[in-house]
């Protein structure tokens, strides 16, 4: 099988550097795996490769839609093939690259599309979630308990589309899951980076503070405007910093609640990985130079 390599891990680890390096000597491009990337205008806050970093390599999945649009796993996905496709039509290996987990599971096991929307269930369910907080939790782990423990009890979008499918198909969401999702016919390799968890942190509290600097407030007041009920609005980052302009918090509180937000998450894509089978980990402990994080990686695989 064709080979994609899949190089992963939480944010701020190191990846983005690593990956141009890597996509240069491979002579290859890369496919973006966040699913905050995907949209325009939100590039201080997702931490966006630069306009230089994408003139050196081509990347794919970055500014594709507007904060206004939703978008999927199975859009991703249906998005990806046709580029991993075509690279490798030019005997090129795709580098796929970033944490969203979800996405990155999508693109190894395949996706499980399921039952068509039901909007108007959709509707119902939500104002359940209104009238009680967590009632849609607890009514998916009464219907599918396995499905209830693989998504977060905050991610109210996931929750509304397990229960679709659970009453849609009278099936449970995590049965047709298991049954019904296959994956996609390539050989994966893929490398994650981790770091000591201390020192993970503290480049987290920098870059936040640099994207302050960069002008992450006026990216926010410009996604505001487009309207705060869009899915980009609750990304980390967006949702805090909405929170200090709207006059809530000040803005010490906002930069607090951002650092300790994006330590959680990362966090929270530790575990995601862990539980993912054929990961070869790369502790970068100490290394901060692109070019020092690539040459371990080059001494660690063989991919052509």
């Amino acid at each position: 099988m064709k080979k994609v390599l899949i190089l992963l891990g939480p944010t701020g680890v190191g990846k983005t550097g690593a990956a141009i390096q890597l996509a240069k000597d491979l002579d290859t491009e890369i496919i973006s795996s966040d699913s905050m990337q995907i949209y325009r205008g939100m590039d201080i806050g997702t931490a966006k490769p630069s306009q230089e970093e994408k003139a050196e390599v081509k990347h794919h999945m970055i500014d594709i839609v507007d904060p206004t649009e939703s978008y999927s796993a199975g859009k991703y996905v249906g998005a990806v093939i046709p580029i991993i496709e075509g690279l490798h039509q030019r005997d090129r290996i795709p580098i796929i690259t970033g944490g969203t987990g979800l996405y990155i599971k999508a693109i190894t096991r395949g996706i499980f599309s399921g039952p068509s929307a039901d909007w108007t269930l959709r509707e119902k369910l939500l104002e359940m979630e209104k009238e009680k907080n967590g009632s849609l939790y607890e009514y998916l782990s009464r219907l599918d308990p396995e499905a209830a423990g693989r998504i977060e009890r905050n991610d109210i979008r996931r929750q509304v589309r397990a229960l679709e499918v659970c009453i849609s198909s009278s099936e449970k969401m995590s049965r047709l899951q298991d049954t019904h999702t296959k994956p996609l016919p390539y050989e994966f390799i893929k490398i994650g980076l981790t770091r000591d968890r201390k020192e993970l942190y503290r480049i987290i509290d920098r870059r936040v503070d640099s994207m302050i600097q960069a002008g992450l407030l006026g990216e926010v007041k410009k996604i505001i405007q487009l309207g705060p009920d869009h899915t980009p609005m609750q990304a980390i980052g967006y949702k805090e910093t909405a929170q200090y302009l709207a006059g809530d918090i000040p803005i010490e509180e906002a930069l607090r609640l951002i650092k300790r937000n994006t330590r959680r998450y990362a966090k929270r894509q530790f575990t995601w990985f862990a539980k993912e089978d054929g990961i070869q980990w790369l502790d970068v402990t100490g290394l901060s130079n692109s070019e020092d994080i690539y040459r371990k990686i080059v001494a660690a695989i063989k991919v052509v």
